[in-house]
């Protein structure tokens, strides 16, 4: 009898931090692989360190086309998507007051609206085989607000929102949400992350140097994500206590999802 393929997961944001670290936890497992980031060298690198399947598609996610044919490249390679994962994103280290409006308008192209244009082109593949995963690295700012993060917590607030709804209209479809929301994971997201006039930081700050290692965080990831949790809290101390504190009860998810069994979505086209 043949043996089933591995799982295909696609990773944006794959070229360091939490994105190199799912893929090398999910190879790993045997899954294949496909990493996409901007740079192609350092993709490349990642990818020397998985023993499974791998293919790199460098591109920038703000490049709609090239994330239209990077998604039928995908595809292609690996006959379909099991696991695509929103990762790529950046962060924020300035005062509302200082913050230039195309430092806003970058965070929530990159954070947000990015991925949402990557779900939509996956989506009528995914649907159509009935099976398949989107996992969205959100953030514990994407629960609270938290200060010099006005635009990087709006987009990660609105990815929330976004992969909500979108797991309730999928939810007799066969294919699973999941919401990942870390807090300090020690990688460069502090010192990649934007200035008020667009610059990045270039340094880091305790809080994210003493926190959860990558690795070790990207384990609990796809732990909760292969045990089917839809909100996944990855954090420790008082950020988690943050994050526990606005977790969305399973049991309001439930009450959505239940709205579209019976019918909502349809009662709706049918008003049209």
């Amino acid at each position: 009898m043949d043996q089933p393929l591995a799982p295909t997961v696609w990773i944006t944001g794959a070229s360091s931090g939490i994105g190199a670290a799912l893929a090398q936890e999910w190879g790993s497992r045997g899954a294949r692989i496909v990493l996409s980031g901007r740079d192609e060298g350092r993709l490349d690198a990642v990818a020397a360190n998985i023993s499974t399947d791998t293919l790199t598609l460098p591109f920038d996610v703000r490049d709609e086309q090239a994330m239209l044919e990077a998604t039928t490249t995908a595809i292609d390679w690996s006959g379909g998507i099991d696991v695509f994962v929103a990762n790529a994103g950046v962060s924020q280290r300035s005062r509302a007051i200082d913050t230039d409006m195309s430092v806003y308008r970058e965070i929530i192209d990159i954070d947000l609206i990015s991925q949402i244009a990557a779900t939509q082109a996956l989506l009528p593949h995914m649907v159509g085989r009935g099976s398949g995963k989107f996992v969205y690295i959100s953030s514990v700012a994407g629960k609270v607000g938290i200060p010099m993060r006005t635009g990087y917590c709006a987009a990660k607030f609105g990815l929330i929102g976004y992969a909500d709804a979108l797991r309730a209209e999928l939810s007799q479809s066969g294919v699973d949400v999941h919401v990942i929301a870390p807090g300090s994971i020690a990688t460069g997201v502090s010192r990649n992350a934007l200035t008020a006039d667009g610059t990045a930081r270039g340094t880091s700050d305790a809080a994210i140097d003493n926190g959860i290692a990558a690795d070790a965080a990207a384990r609990i990831m796809i732990d909760a994500v292969t045990a089917g949790q839809r909100e996944i809290i990855v954090a420790e101390g008082v950020e988690e206590a943050i994050g526990e504190m606005r977790r969305t009860p399973d049991e309001l998810l439930d009450q959505v999802a239940g709205m579209v069994a019976a019918g909502y979505m349809d009662n709706m086209d049918a008003q049209a």
